[in-house]
């Protein structure tokens, strides 16, 4: 009888078919290409901050602007993508994106680069509310904290790529052409996106028994929900101060980390390489098994708001170790911590990131997930601010690194308080 299960289950998975996974291929994709225009500027601040001129807090004042817009455009592309939908939404992002990447390859002063990043922040800031949306759309509520995870590894993927790439293209041609191939290159995504992305309904290529699959949860209210309805539920500060706390930890780790292992281990532009792909390649083990973790655990019974949050919880004493990481005398002790960290965060934030449609019907995922992701910006421009000011003042990452390990417990605290249950809001 044990013999004959294993087959039997991979026939049901043939029978229901597999294609919302393709789909998440493509959000894992665009979270890739996103993340290596996002992260170039870390690997590149000791070139460009040598040709420009830069001190410390002018660098930071670059990461301000560009958060600046990424929380003006999160709270705007949440909108969008609820009343255009993913396809339509994902692409308009996607080239606003593209074009503020590849005009930082045309400027000459720290005020039109910030110019530049801020186009990139409001195109990059589409990046997450329609990733969730299109999640919300292709997946049920079991799957989706994996199918998360899944694409929120593209992000790690993206900073694996950045220091393999990036500096053998600014060694050829200059940092300024890297930013003008990468964006060029990236263009690929959105032909695929628009010829393969449709909702399930509307795809051919999707079964019935996957189609059941997708549908299968309880329905919801259809109709948009108003923002005045959706700031005064507790579930929505719920997911936006968890937001707020930990996404100017990441914005940290992906700006300053290359910075931190210049001044501490005297790495330049072409040995970052292997310390950052070893990094980001554990944070990539981080985002899947943070979705798989709570995923098996709703398999075995346990409720959402219990998987959830002891995932989360777990992840944020995984982080706590981030303070000794100045401390280490080896390299690869460093690298092992700061992996540590991250890969924490993101197994962190794919549970972060599946809250809202736990608890809002699918017409209100996109607005909830933009007020979080602008809460998350906001932090991260004081984070830049505060960071820029204790490195120009006193070269330490002490300070720094000990609001990285302790933030993460009071987010969980934070999204308990405000939600004891993850109970699913009165939209009627």
């Amino acid at each position: 009888m044990a013999n004959m299960q294993q087959p039997e289950i991979i026939a049901a998975a043939e029978r229901i078919g597999r294609y919302r996974w393709a789909i998440c291929g493509l959000l894992f994709a665009a979270t890739a290409i996103n993340y290596v225009d996002r992260q170039m500027i870390g690997l590149l601040k000791p070139t460009i901050s040598h040709e420009l001129g830069w001190s410390e807090e002018t660098y930071a004042d670059v990461i301000f602007w560009f958060q600046a817009a990424y929380a003006i455009g999160y709270l705007g592309f949440g909108r969008i993508v609820d009343r255009l939908g993913a396809r339509v939404g994902y692409a308009i992002a996607f080239l606003i994106w593209t074009a503020g990447h590849m005009l930082c390859g045309f400027v000459n002063s720290a005020a039109q680069f910030s110019m530049a990043r801020v186009v990139l922040g409001l195109g990059e800031s589409g990046n997450f509310p329609a990733g969730v949306k299109a999640v919300t759309e292709w997946f049920p509520a079991r799957e989706r904290a994996l199918a998360t995870g899944l694409f929120n590894a593209g992000a790690n993927v993206g900073a694996i790529v950045t220091p393999l790439v990036v500096p053998a293209l600014t060694v050829a041609f200059g940092w300024r052409m890297a930013f003008v191939v990468t964006g060029i290159a990236s263009l690929a995504w959105l032909v695929a996106w628009i010829a393969l992305y449709r909702r399930p309904r509307e795809h051919r290529r999707v079964s019935m028994a996957e189609l059941a699959l997708i549908e299968s949860d309880p329905a919801d209210p259809s109709q948009p929900i108003g923002w005045r309805r959706i700031l005064g539920y507790r579930e929505t500060w719920a997911f936006a101060l968890g937001k707020f706390l930990i996404d100017p930890i990441w914005w940290l780790f992906l700006f300053w980390t290359p910075d931190f292992l210049a001044k501490t281990y005297h790495l330049d532009l072409l040995s970052f390489g292997p310390p950052l792909v070893a990094i980001y390649l554990i944070s990539d083990l981080g985002s899947i098994a943070g979705g798989w973790s709570s995923s098996r655990l709703m398999r075995q019974g346990m409720s959402a708001n219990a998987a959830r949050k002891i995932t989360m919880l777990v992840c944020a004493f995984l982080v706590m170790p981030i303070f000794f990481a100045q401390y280490c005398s080896n390299l690869w002790m460093a690298v092992a911590i700061v992996g540590l960290a991250t890969a924490a965060h993101q197994a962190f934030s794919c549970n972060l990131y599946t809250l809202p449609s736990d608890m809002f019907p699918r017409a209100a995922v996109g607005s909830v997930v933009g007020i979080g992701g602008t809460m998350g910006a906001i932090g991260g421009m004081m984070m830049a601010k505060f960071t820029g000011y204790i490195l120009q003042t006193t070269g330490s990452y002490t300070p720094i690194f000990a609001v990285a390990g302790s933030v993460y417990l009071i987010a969980v605290l934070v999204i308990h308080l405000l939600s004891p249950r993850l109970a699913r809001v009165d939209a009627g």
